[in-house]
């Protein structure tokens, strides 16, 4: 999954959980204005700040890291 899904999944979240914008930002500690960024797709949020806003949410993020070429 790379940032633009986690963002929609994070998005989509926080509608379905009728939360705003102000509402998220205050809750994560996440600026408001750098919300909007990565809900428009403008942003690069840094994997601390969408851990931030799937505690609020609820939500988790798993990684799975693989290797892609031989050494």
């Amino acid at each position: 999954m790379d940032f633009v899904s986690i963002i929609e999944a994070i998005k989509a979240r926080r509608k379905s959980l009728k939360v705003t914008q102000n509402a998220l930002s205050d809750l994560s500690g996440v600026a408001l204005g750098a919300l909007k960024k990565f809900e428009s797709g403008k942003g690069n949020p840094t994997l601390s700040t969408l851990k931030k806003l799937c505690d609020a949410l609820g939500l988790e993020i798993t990684l799975n890291v693989k290797k892609t070429i031989n050494p």
